[in-house]
């Protein structure tokens, strides 16, 4: 059966080129309007790699139990194909790469500790930072005092990488992410009243939320109710049907899949029949099985999408598929460009002290990633 969730930018968005920031991503995702993939078996952990004296050990972190797991072992899966690419081309300067990764369990004293083992213990040269932007910013204070460089494939808030100059990302951020969604609302789907259910515990949701509801009401639009859960709830049914008396036309949920199939479910219980609307955050091959028909007409916004025809985003796809047994998401296509990024800075540095590769990293220039072209300053 064929889903109506659409994943976007639409072409009429695809024109605006992104510079997000200091230290970010230029990319110009591709419009399309996907169909439900298949869903996958649940997913284990990638076991811990041993280092020896003439490996280079990079870390990750990453939330591989909890509920946001399945699209954060695909991101430790993005990253696990490129050092194998790199190894079977010949590493890095004569060396193979390895990845030691640890679990953050979706919280930020987890991702905290995990990234001063990874410096004090593991002695890694650089980080792949958690997908929440949370997690990421419990992070980066130890990379950026230790003078190790951490790149987070997708934690879009912009503050995770206003910590310091040794603290990167790959992905788009949420003020990007915010005006896009929101003209979306204006000027293609003519929203006039639209009501936003937030996660009060995420930086990610909280910011997103504020952007698009800042560019909606100044593009004439009215934000009609604006409610709040925390993660971990199950029961929305007291914001929702505040929701539904304030006759929203459609209702923006900047949060995670883990909680936007419930919703979406409890909302059509309400007897609400209006599209629903996201961003990144609703990415997993998880989301049509748990959202079924409740999400049927609705929207998100994404890095990447596999109908892109393009030759690299194809082969991307083909490699992966090969080596897991699965349709990558957009987490494992970050995480992808992410290891490849600082595969190629590492190679490019005088040597792989943190502040030559720190320096590497921020002189890259059109980087051919995956998910777009990829400039950082």
């Amino acid at each position: 059966m064929r889903r109506t969730v659409v994943l976007l930018f639409l072409a009429v968005l695809a024109v605006l080129a992104v510079l997000v920031a200091v230290r970010e991503t230029e990319a110009q995702p591709t419009p399309v309007a996907t169909q439900a993939p298949t869903p996958t078996p649940a997913e284990t952990p990638l076991k811990e790699v041993p280092a020896p004296e003439e490996t280079i050990l990079l870390g990750q972190v990453g939330s591989l139990t909890g509920s946001e797991a399945t699209s954060r072992i695909s991101a430790s899966k993005g990253i696990d194909l490129a050092i194998k690419e790199a190894n079977a081309a010949g590493g890095v300067k004569g060396k193979k790469l390895a990845v030691r990764v640890y679990d953050s369990q979706g919280k930020p004293e987890e991702a905290a500790q995990a990234a001063a083992r990874l410096i004090t213990q593991d002695k890694v040269v650089l980080i792949f930072g958690d997908a929440a932007s949370s997690n990421s910013m419990a992070m980066v204070d130890k990379a950026q005092t230790a003078g190790v460089p951490m790149i987070t494939p997708s934690s879009t808030h912009p503050a995770v990488t206003q910590k310091g100059d040794y603290i990167f990302r790959v992905c788009f951020i949420d003020p990007f992410q915010g005006s896009v969604m929101a003209k979306f609302a204006r000027d293609n789907l003519k929203l006039n009243r639209v009501a936003v259910l937030h996660d009060n515990k995420s930086e990610y949701s909280a910011g997103f939320k504020d952007v698009f509801s800042r560019k909606f009401s100044e593009m004439g639009g009215t934000i009609v109710a604006n409610e709040s859960y925390s993660k971990g709830d199950t029961d929305f049914r007291a914001q929702l049907i505040a929701i539904k008396k304030a006759k929203a036309q459609a209702l923006f949920v900047p949060g995670c899949y883990t909680e936007v199939d419930i919703i979406a479910r409890q909302l059509r219980e309400l007897g609400v029949r209006v599209p629903l609307f996201g961003g990144d955050g609703w990415e997993s091959n998880m989301l049509f099985e748990l959202g079924s028909s409740a999400l049927d007409g609705s929207y998100y916004s994404n890095h990447y999408s596999v109908d892109d025809s393009g030759l690299r985003v194809q082969k991307f796809i083909a490699d992966y598929k090969s080596a897991y047994g699965a349709v990558p998401d957009s987490m494992a296509a970050l995480a992808y460009d992410s290891a490849w990024l600082a595969i190629d800075a590492m190679k490019r540095a005088p040597n792989l002290s943190g502040a030559a590769i720190r320096d590497a990293i921020a002189s890259t220039k059109d980087f051919p990633g995956v998910v777009g072209t990829i400039n950082l300053d």
